[in-house]
């Protein structure tokens, strides 16, 4: 079994924490069997976690044997991490480990030297802090999550979530990340490139929260690069400058992922067949649906109803 340690350091931020935990540990595989054991490592029996207190169950030797490690935030990235926890996450990384950090978690993997040379991301409030500490290492300050193979990093909060159901989707498939979203109650739409949510006086934004919006309510319909520039009143280049800006992808393809989000809603709402979901969501085609899901979901529409129990509501 893929056995995921999740590290508990003092000052852990129990979101953070609870995250994987909960997202692998109630995730099972085909038979119905748990497919993953996950397991809560420290250097020392005891965490502080804001008002509360964690037990820790098992010791660093647990951690460096892990499939899956993960590094969670602490309250205060700031201070250094621990030595013996940074040997640990280093030494399961030597012996073929995949380590993943979530939020600010992102400041003591760094420490690690293991994102060194790698593009990272981490919550936004923290990105500036990352890139001054660690140059070595390619900060994406508006990314969801950067997958780099064998290292990974999730931006704060709900983004944690989105990096584990993408790491089950890795591991077990599609639907199966799709079933974990459901157990999860959240919607498996948000892909690594998707923006975080900033301010724009943070990011420094022109903002296109109007155009995003008017992008979801006309997806179905026949739309255009120019006619979504038109709607912004702004050039096409512009455009194009202002999504790479701030969302990180071209308008097209925000405008692909919107139509997929959209089908995944009537997916999940209707008992249509994929014919009309393509054509009600924009897709065109059900052939074009398929490529376009497999893409952003990693699953078939079909395999993707099915996970979200939709036949069985609609019978």
């Amino acid at each position: 079994m893929h056995t995921v340690a999740v590290l508990a350091l003092d000052d852990v931020i129990a979101f953070d924490l609870a995250t994987p935990i909960e997202v692998f540990g109630r995730t099972t595989a085909p038979d119905g069997a748990p497919a993953y054991e996950v397991l809560v490592a420290g250097p020392r029996p005891t965490a502080a976690a804001g008002p509360t207190t964690l037990t820790v169950p098992h010791g660093l030797d647990r951690l460096v044997a892990a499939d899956t490690v993960v590094v969670p935030g602490r309250t205060d990235p700031t201070t250094p991490v621990d030595p013996a926890a940074a040997d640990a996450v280093r030494a399961a990384a030597a012996r073929g480990a995949r380590i993943a950090s979530i939020c600010v978690g992102a400041l003591d993997l760094a420490a690690t030297g293991l994102l060194d040379g790698l593009r990272a991301t981490t919550h936004w409030r923290a990105a500036a802090l990352l890139a001054a500490r660690h140059p070595a290492v390619t900060v994406d300050r508006t990314a969801l999550f950067v997958d780099n193979g064998r290292v990974l990093t999730s931006a704060g909060a709900a983004a944690g979530l989105d990096l584990c159901l993408h790491m089950i989707a890795r591991d077990l498939g599609g639907a199966a990340a799709a079933e974990a979203a459901r157990t999860a109650v959240v919607p498996l739409t948000r892909e690594a490139d998707q923006a975080q949510y900033v301010r724009d006086d943070e990011l420094g934004a022109t903002g296109l929260t109007a155009t995003l919006a008017w992008i979801e309510a006309h997806a179905a319909e026949p739309l255009t690069v120019a006619r979504i520039a038109e709607t912004a009143a702004v050039s096409v280049r512009t455009l194009n400058r202002r999504f790479a800006d701030e969302v990180g992808v071209a308008p097209s393809a925000w405008l692909s992922r919107a139509r997929v989000r959209r089908a995944q809603h009537l997916l999940e709402t209707t008992d249509w067949p994929v014919d009309r979901v393509a054509a009600e969501s924009g897709l065109g085609s059900a052939t074009n649906l398929r490529a376009r899901f497999g893409e952003v979901v990693g699953t078939s529409p079909s395999r993707y109803r099915a996970a979200m129990g939709t036949a069985q509501r609609h019978r």
